[in-house]
């Protein structure tokens, strides 16, 4: 009785809502059996903080005195489940005959009033403190039959008793119940209108009507944000579901999840968290369903993972590809601000469903380093480049200077898109600083030795040289990372072994092995630029000047890979002075520092 009662919920507020349960299967129960009766139903709370108590009414079809026996007092045995089996009645909650038990873990005492409708005349009364001993005795009958359940609270839930704190809770679990709820004499229920998907009027309701309606029901459920619009569902297939989706307002991001669902079953909330019912990818939408396949876990708290689960699942995933598109088309307002709220989120999700990627790839947009552009508008001769780190420090230079946008690769899915959507467009990906992107950007070139030497010797400190040709030709030269020997470099530290489970770090080094780490970053000479020509120029005619305009040209290399270079502001700080030097130098050496010579030499 301790497990059953205390320990097998995880809230005692849901002892309150497997009262209410008890009292709504009643009556549909009466109105099963006693087809006759037309009469209203009704389920009424009256909480009293004077007697620190609360009293739980229906007017549903009563127990017998032997039905007190067989069911009220018999742990796991309940009439609702055999009910449903003769009767196929989807409104009926009720299934595991323990629902009764957790009136104890509120109560010090529980007290039951009843009279059956099969018995009107008679009336008994039910009375525990333990679950565990109970007596019966027969009471003046009640004017109709029903029950009525007195809770004696224990001391540390008395906070119970209180009106305000029962509209709160039972307007969470019993939104959906068709029977009307009443706390504390009210004139209006706790739930006053059934949901949009079983009003009989939406049909003839106007379009902006109906989505009006849906909105002010998401609005009811979405605690967090403001719903943006709605997406219903229906049965489909192996899927009984049937509710109302929507789409958040609040702005998301590729790794946000404000997934929201809640589970009604057969109209009482099962669980306020179902998240995991709808995709992975949905990290926007909210929704509320209701179900009469579902099956709870004991507790009713939780759904088990069987075949109604999976199919419930799927309809739900195929439920949001479809409204998305039905939104894109219908309701263009709304899809801007979608588009607006959700794009990183967005470009996640097309990669998993082929029809969501056709629905976005063209309405998304790449975050680049001109800001966020749609993927057409970087189309540059018949390729699209993006840059993988962070620091993007050799690309933004390179084709700031072009004009060209570059995407930003390391942003949440956008190089995974972009392979989809060049691949789709039958264009090329240059993903820039990986070798393969690196020799579509940089042309390799040939230089006598000698000369290749010189000009090692002179630009370079510890980047690889290579002689090459690429645009701008403005620019003589840039230092571009090598990636691919920075991984392995990282995979060979001791570290790793700390960070990186051994299976996977031994695949990642065989990946690794054949890969020349000497050199982490390489120094591309652009023999398209005129000072690179001029400089070898100069050192063929050994120059008095060559030393000098090597060392501005070295200092500029350096100045314009600061930002990779951040953790050592002694080379920038040297690179200034030497930058100094070199023009002091060039000046020194000038025999004729007038403007016009100097115009001339310039000229030359």
């Amino acid at each position: 009785m301790s497990v059953l009662s205390k320990h097998l919920y995880s809230t005692p507020m849901v002892a309150i809502r497997e009262l209410v349960q008890n009292a709504h299967d009643s009556i549909v129960r009466r109105r099963l059996e006693q087809p006759a009766w037309l009469g209203p139903g009704r389920i009424e709370l009256i909480p009293d903080r004077a007697r620190r108590s609360i009293r739980i009414m229906d007017s549903g079809a009563g127990l017998t005195e032997h039905e007190i026996h067989a069911y009220l007092a018999t742990v796991g045995v309940g009439y609702t489940r055999s009910l449903r089996e003769k009767n196929d009645d989807s409104t009926l909650i009720g299934m595991f005959g323990l629902g009764f038990l957790s009136a104890f873990v509120l109560a010090k005492r529980v007290s039951v009033y009843t009279s059956s409708y099969q018995s009107p005349e008679l009336g008994h009364c039910y009375r525990s403190s333990s679950a565990e001993q109970y007596s019966v005795t027969a009471i003046e009958a009640r004017d109709d039959a029903g029950s009525e359940i007195v809770l004696e609270l224990h001391p540390e839930f008395e906070y119970l008793a209180n009106a305000q704190v029962l509209r709160e809770v039972l307007g969470r679990y019993c939104a959906l119940l068709r029977e009307p709820i009443y706390i504390n004499g009210d004139a209006c229920p706790i739930n006053p209108e059934p949901p949009p998907w079983r009003r009989t009027d939406s049909v003839a309701l106007h379009p902006l009507q109906a989505r009006r309606a849906n909105l002010e029901f998401a609005a009811r459920f979405e605690e967090s944000f403001e719903p943006i619009c709605t997406i219903p569902l229906a049965p489909e297939g192996a899927s009984d579901a049937q509710g109302l989706l929507w789409v958040q307002d609040g702005a998301t991001y590729g790794t946000s999840d404000n997934r929201n669902l809640s589970v009604f079953l057969r109209g009482m909330l099962l669980d306020d968290d179902a998240r995991d019912l709808l995709p992975p990818w949905a990290g926007f939408i909210g929704g509320v369903i209701e179900s009469s396949r579902l099956t709870p876990t004991a507790s009713r708290e939780d759904l088990q993972r069987d075949k109604h689960y999976s199919a419930i699942r799927h309809s739900l995933s195929e439920a949001l590809i479809q409204g998305l598109a039905d939104i894109a088309r219908q309701q263009p307002e709304a899809w801007r601000r979608i588009l607006l709220r959700h794009n990183e989120a967005l470009l996640g999700a097309s990669l998993c469903d082929e029809r969501l990627f056709d629905l976005l790839m063209d309405s998304l947009r790449i975050p680049t380093s001109q800001g966020d552009l749609p993927p057409r508008e970087l189309l540059n001769q018949g390729a699209v480049h993006a840059m993988l780190d962070r620091d993007n420090d050799f690309e933004s230079m390179l084709f700031r200077t072009l004009g060209i946008p570059v995407a930003h690769g390391h942003r949440y899915a956008v190089i995974p898109f972009l392979r989809r959507w060049t691949q789709t467009k039958g264009v090329r990906l240059v993903e820039l600083g990986t070798e393969q992107g690196n020799r579509q950007l940089f042309e390799l070139a040939r230089l006598p030795e000698a000369e290749a030497a010189w000009l090692a010797a002179q630009l370079a400190d510890d980047e690889k040289p290579v002689i090459s040709r690429f645009a701008p030709a403005e620019l003589p030269l840039i230092v571009v990372p090598d990636r691919e020997a920075k991984l392995k470099q990282r995979l060979e530290e001791d570290a790793s072994d700390k960070r990186i489970s051994f299976a996977a770090l031994r695949l990642a080094r065989q990946f690794t092995a054949n890969i020349d780490a000497a050199h982490l970053t390489r120094l591309y000479i652009n023999l398209d630029n005129p000072a690179i020509l001029a400089l070898l120029q100069a050192w063929r005619e050994n120059h008095p000047h060559a030393g000098a305009a090597a060392q501005l040209l070295k200092a500029f290399k350096v100045i314009g890979n600061a930002r990779q270079e951040h953790e050592k502001p002694a080379q920038l700080t040297t690179a200034l002075r030497a930058l100094a030097a070199a023009v002091q130098g060039l000046i020194d050496k000038t025999p004729d520092c007038s403007p016009c010579a100097v115009q001339k030499e310039t000229n030359a």
